[in-house]
């Protein structure tokens, strides 16, 4: 535990030095004073370097951090101060775009050719342009009507795929004996599928109905939001008795940002601007089991 601000570097490859040079150089600009951290090599693919900083940082500040670490083809992820890795008891993430590599709707769309219209109010959704998830996931899906269920397994086998440390990171979290919630705006077809694949401990994601075999553009039940994912995740903290700050969240779009804030890491994967803004950790070149590191 550091009672400082840590940054963390995490990186495909070595970390060039001049990255050190980088960060006191703006950091003397900010009027701060950080110090690199002696690191004992551990065993993994990815390369890390840590620093602790004199204070915390704005986010005008953490950004242009971002933005320097990026030249040297770095992700960088900023650790509070007091933060306990061996606290950490939950993870909690997204499934289209996080876990996996498609938004599971605009593919199924794709087989009715009708992606573009799906897509265009996805993209606004989880740029947070659409501010009512419910409702544009119910538009969406009412798009689906008369789409054959059989297409829902043709997504799952010809155009899902984990995305890259996926496997590696439930692995590791499990291994750990951490509490791992998929928590999802997506279908329960999919997320239960995942379940069974990588070794969630607990999946939620919304039922599509299916009646004769066709989609009936309707969703059974509560809709998964952005709201409902934080309630989950509280759920799972509760049950394993911590905190929200004993967690670990990811997500790419605006409709995790609930789940996401007040957590004790929070990383936006691959994700859209409003979300890095926020998130404590951006993997834009890591896979997601550099969160690992992280939390060892």
């Amino acid at each position: 535990m550091s009672s400082h601000l840590t940054l963390v570097a995490l990186a495909n490859t070595q970390i060039p030095t001049d990255l050190n040079a980088a960060f006191n150089a703006h950091a003397k600009v900010l009027g701060l004073e950080i110090s690199q951290l002696t690191l004992e090599p551990s065993p993994s693919k990815y390369f890390t370097a840590r620093w602790t900083c004199s204070q915390n940082l704005l986010p005008e500040a953490r950004v242009a951090m971002r933005d320097i670490a990026a030249t040297y083809n770095t992700d960088l992820a900023f650790l509070s101060p007091g933060f306990k890795a061996d606290a950490v008891k939950v993870l909690a993430m997204d499934m289209d775009s996080t876990l996996i590599n498609i938004e599971c709707i605009d593919e199924i769309a794709d087989f009715t050719g009708k992606k573009a219209a799906v897509s265009e109010i996805t993209e606004a959704t989880m740029r947070g342009e659409i501010k009512d998830f419910k409702e544009s996931l119910r538009r969406r899906v009412a798009l689906l009507a008369g789409v054959s269920a059989d297409v829902l397994d043709s997504v799952y086998k010809e155009r899902l795929r984990p995305n890259p440390g996926a496997a590696e990171l439930l692995a590791g979290a499990n291994a750990k004996g951490l509490y791992t919630l998929l928590v999802s705006g997506g279908f329960t077809f999919f997320t239960e599928k995942l379940q069974k694949e990588l070794g969630f401990k607990q999946t939620q994601a919304n039922t599509l109905e299916i009646i004769d075999g066709k989609l009936t553009g309707k969703v059974i039940g509560d809709i998964v939001d952005g709201a409902a994912k934080s309630a989950y995740l509280e759920q799972a903290c509760t049950l394993m008795n911590c905190l929200k700050q004993h967690s670990i969240t990811m997500g790419d779009g605006s409709n995790d940002l609930p789940m996401m804030h007040g957590s004790g890491i929070s990383i936006a994967y691959r994700a859209k601007p409003i979300v890095k803004e926020k998130a404590d950790a951006a993997f834009d070149r890591v896979g997601l089991d550099a969160a690992l590191l992280l939390i060892n």
